[in-house]
């Protein structure tokens, strides 16, 4: 047997290349929706991905599934949980494609897939056991635990209503994991654990950074599975708390995965665009000029008017969705080398429409020669005092999640998790915003957002920590100002 994990470190999301060498034949689990990734390892390999399966209808990115299904390739789905619940796209469709429910097996020449239906994450969710016959073996190797159970956590049962909107689904749903969990503790310990993300996923709010494990280990030091081991309630009540608010575009990777993602076929060309052509993107918000420079403070002091702003990093994807609507038209501020893995990014979040780019340096030569500029005052940390007191109208916007910043935070700061301040812009306070986090990434990219709505705003570029290890500063926490 041939296993192979492949790792997207922005997305921190696995997919898994399984292959059985003696007939040929590969499976890809969970692939994201640039496939070509996974058919050039598969030929690498010398095999031929001839099945496709997802764990579950993915809420943080768009499945590869769909684009497998239309190349011929036998795709796998759940057919478990309620009607709300099911891969329509499939049911009823010319794709070769079979839908499982718990205790279904299906093999890829010598190796054995046996469905696990785990709820809890999702009302549909399976695992996949996988047994290795035709290495001789009768029980299984590891199993492919999608977002149930990852490294050194469990996958969140809040998204049905955190992401989705399912009004009062929380409390059961962390209910229904909880049993999942007592059947997982079942498995032989030595099975292997092959999650579906790690370190850095908003799929949960402790993922380890080990790739993968074992259901042994878990058994002695996943926390949350600790917890479940003091009973029912108790994990509840600890599975529910400090969940970070999810993305805004979760709910649309919800919808897209289940009613069928667009079919990409190809990767989008961007245009490559030079200084005299940024004239008539300047101002307009009708499209969205996505600015990646790394260097925040760079774009503060020049950037093309109208501009959003994702530093082209590990948190880019997550940034991007968060501040663009999925048919809007886009143009890209980013070096040259960057455009194809750029490009990558977005789609595998929905974001189609990358019309053209330019290059930073194409930016400068468009603003040394007269080109419309726009520019946001930017300040250290230490002096948000002095600016509060120097500017009547001015407030504190904390864009950290509600779990950072309930126990400590600037006395009388708002608080909107930039991952959703684009839905809840209205709920933006009045005045001139002074927009910190923890260390300035975060705030980068809701200052820019908050300039484009039109807010009169004040970029914070330093470090939290900074903040509260300075003796003048004042800190309170949300249980301290309720007393």
């Amino acid at each position: 047997m041939l296993f192979r994990q492949i790792w997207d470190a922005k997305l921190a999301q696995y997919a898994y290349l399984i292959g059985c060498q003696k007939t040929g034949e590969a499976i890809i689990i969970d692939p994201e929706r640039d496939i070509d990734q996974y058919l050039q390892l598969a030929e690498k390999e010398g095999l031929e991905i001839t099945a496709a399966v997802d764990t579950h209808i993915h809420a943080d990115y768009l499945s590869g599934m769909r684009e497998f299904a239309e190349r011929g390739v036998h795709v796998y789905a759940s057919d478990e949980g309620d009607a709300d619940w099911k891969y329509e796209w499939l049911i009823g469709s010319d794709y070769p494609h079979t839908l499982l429910r718990h205790g279904d097996e299906f093999k890829v020449g010598n190796i054995k897939l046996t469905a696990v239906h785990s709820p809890g994450h999702t009302p549909e969710h399976l695992s996949y056991l996988v047994t290795d016959l035709g290495g001789g073996a009768d029980r299984p190797i590891g199993i492919a635990s999608g977002d149930f159970v990852f490294v050194g956590d469990l996958g969140r049962p809040d998204l049905l209503e955190s992401a989705a909107g399912q009004a009062g689904v929380m409390e059961p749903s962390a209910r229904t994991l909880y049993k999942s969990v007592q059947e997982f503790l079942e498995l032989d310990d030595f099975i292997q654990v092959w999650p579906a993300h790690g370190a850095g996923s908003a799929c949960g709010k402790a993922l380890g950074a080990v790739p993968t494990s074992t259901v042994g280990y878990e058994r002695e030091y996943n926390a949350a599975i600790d917890a479940a081991l003091r009973g029912e309630d108790a994990f509840v009540e600890a599975i529910l708390e400090g969940q970070p608010e999810p993305p805004m575009y979760f709910a649309r990777m919800k919808r897209d995965n289940k009613l069928g993602p667009k079919v990409l076929g190809t990767l989008p060309t961007p245009k490559h665009l030079f200084a005299d052509d940024l004239k008539a993107l300047a101002g307009n918000t009708e499209v969205a000029v996505l600015d990646t420079r790394l260097d925040r403070s760079a774009f503060m002091a020049r950037h093309l008017p109208g501009s959003l702003y994702a530093g082209f990093n590990k948190a880019f994807n997550t940034a991007a969705g968060s501040i663009i609507e999925e048919d809007m038209d886009i143009y890209l501020i980013i070096e040259e080398e960057h455009v194809e893995e750029a490009v990558r990014d977005l789609v595998r979040v929905g974001l189609d429409n990358i019309i053209g780019y330019a290059t930073p340096e194409t930016l400068e030569a468009y603003a040394d020669h007269g080109g419309e500029m726009a520019s946001i005052r930017e300040i250290p940390i230490d002096k948000i005092p002095e600016t509060l007191a120097e500017i009547d109208d001015a407030v504190v916007l904390d864009v950290r999640n509600a779990s950072e910043h309930a126990p400590a935070h600037i006395p009388g700061s708002a608080n909107i998790a930039y991952t959703r301040l684009w839905v809840r812009r209205d709920e933006v306070p009045a005045g001139t915003k002074v927009v910190h986090c923890v260390s300035g990434g975060r705030s980068a990219v809701s200052t820019a957002l908050l300039a484009r709505l039109g807010h009169d705003v004040i970029f914070v570029n330093g470090e939290w920590n900074d903040w509260v290890a300075n003796p003048k500063s004042t800190i309170v926490s949300s249980a301290a100002a309720a007393v």
